[in-house]
């Protein structure tokens, strides 16, 4: 019975998925936008190609995405870009903080905290963003002027953000990863994770799960409603420098002291490809389109994933060691912050061509931004559901219903969901007689015994047992009975 439930259960999600295709061809029309490639000549390979080569084969508007910020005197820089992709946050260790419009270059503000700052990251729109400095959190509207102060958050040396849940994720360097929900200012959960330091950290897109790196080589999985990890891996023998998911959640890359890059599948929790770098990665990102961006001291290397060729798709060279690594969603474009200032470099066909404007919006207006803020957080997923499996949300486990069930019937001593005792109503005239009462009862007590049987299983030759036959009364013992006629 569990073999044939399965293959129905296989069939119907066959079907589904011929369904969503159908659906997604017809939605192709809809969709103008191709991503872009970059093609090498005979005997060529593109990772000879330089940003210069790419910024004059492209048109003027896509050239002039290629620039680079020279900050000499408060790097090396740590970056983050908004969801929609249209504003950059820049963050130097000795206190130099900078948003701007990157595709426009409007700078929407600039500050100096006068502290050192170790991580910054952008919340749920462009009009907030967090800044981890060397004592405590603090949030900074897009004016630069300072909203609030956590000094429940000491310490923090990596941040994420956790868009459909509004939660600020911290790793500290005491070892406690905790949980902000900005939407109510509070903090959801605080994990002491006896992993040390914790310089490595990355979100998985698809469930909303943190991955944190340790210096004993282990990635350890988190959620705010578990104390312990959810999955604890060894990925190398040297501890971890760098982390990334990709954005269906299906691959994870991380890199380690001993020089290797590794992509593990999670959904078997095991190395797929393995590659030693020259110099060892410290940064790693995921693109929209699944390509990899791997910095290794000044150079950044570019490769797809999931198969990882040893020679890489693209490869340029920093003018001092990488200190950041992202790459701009919508947007054939990754970002790399260094000790010289930012440099924004061109990959074609790392960026989802086509965007969804009721999601992430890149040109949306102020009215449009406050109307998507309301919508976001009414449709707000709470931190009680962030699970490895979101598909089990929608299951109902019935043994716990059941056993809920018992337990209220022996804590009230009734079934307060039990059908009450049918009662026939009195009639006038005669109706009400002990005749009419009793055929009446026995009406309803014939359509729930035909309700019952119509709900019980078919009958099958497994559950049909042979009524027992009555014995003989001489195979008994018993004396025969002789009927005497006169």
């Amino acid at each position: 019975a569990s073999s044939q439930r399965l293959r129905s259960h296989l069939k119907l999600v066959g079907r589904q998925e011929e369904l969503a295709a159908a659906r997604a061809a017809r939605l192709d029309l809809l969709l103008p936008e191709e991503p872009g490639f970059l093609e090498a000549d005979p005997g060529e390979d593109t990772c000879t190609v330089s940003q210069g080569d790419i910024a004059a084969a492209v048109d003027i508007a896509s050239a002039a995405k290629h620039f680079e910020l020279r900050l000499e005197q408060f790097g090396p820089y740590r970056l983050d870009y908004t969801r929609p992709g249209r504003h950059l946050l820049l963050g130097g260790r000795r206190g130099h903080v900078a948003a701007l419009d990157w595709q426009t270059k409007t700078l929407m503000c600039e500050i100096n905290v006068m502290e050192t700052v170790t991580d910054v990251a952008w919340l749920h729109a462009e009009t907030m963003f967090a800044v981890a400095q060397r004592r405590w959190l603090y949030v900074y509207d897009n004016q630069g002027v300072e909203l609030n102060c956590l000094k429940r958050f000491p310490g923090v040396l990596r941040m994420q953000f956790l868009p459909y849940h509004f939660l600020l994720a911290t790793a500290s360097e005491t070892g406690f990863l905790q949980y902000l929900d900005v939407s109510v200012g509070k903090e959801v959960a605080a994990t002491c994770t006896r992993g040390g330091r914790l310089a490595v950290m990355a979100q998985n897109p698809a469930n909303a799960v943190v991955h944190l790196g340790h210096s004993n080589g282990t990635v350890t999985l988190w959620s705010p409603n578990v104390k312990e990890p959810l999955v604890r891996m060894l990925c190398h023998r040297g501890a971890i420098r760098a982390l990334a998911v990709d954005r269906s959640g299906t691959y994870m890359a991380t890199a380690g002291l001993d020089r290797k890059l590794q992509l593990f599948d999670l959904r078997t929790y095991r190395p797929l490809h393995a590659l030693v770098l020259p110099q060892g990665a410290a940064h790693l990102d995921f693109s929209q389109r699944g390509l990899l961006a791997a910095a290794c001291a000044d150079v950044v290397q570019v490769r797809p994933s999931p198969s990882l060729p040893r020679k890489p798709y693209l490869c340029h060279r920093l003018p001092l060691p990488a200190h950041g690594l992202r790459f701009c969603p919508y947007e054939d474009v990754l970002g790399a912050g260094h000790g010289a200032g930012f440099t924004s470099l061109l990959v074609p066909g790392a960026g989802e061509a086509n965007f969804d404007a009721l999601e992430n919006n890149p040109y949306r207006s102020r009215k449009q931004r406050q109307e998507w803020e309301v919508k976001a957080l009414l449709e707000k997923i709470p931190a009680e559901l962030i699970t490895l499996d979101p598909t089990c949300l929608d299951r109902v486990d019935t043994a716990s219903m059941e056993q809920k069930r018992q337990e209220k019937i022996q804590r009230l001593g009734f079934d307060p969901h039990a059908k009450a005792k049918f009662r026939p109503r009195r009639k006038a005239k005669g109706g009400s007689s002990a005749g009419s009462l009793l055929r009446r009862k026995r009406k309803v007590a014939h359509e729930e015994q035909r309700v019952r049987c119509g709900s019980s299983p078919p009958l099958t030759p497994k559950n049909l047992t042979p009524h027992p036959k009555k014995p003989h009364p001489s195979a008994l013992g018993e004396p025969k009975r002789v009927r005497v006629v006169r």
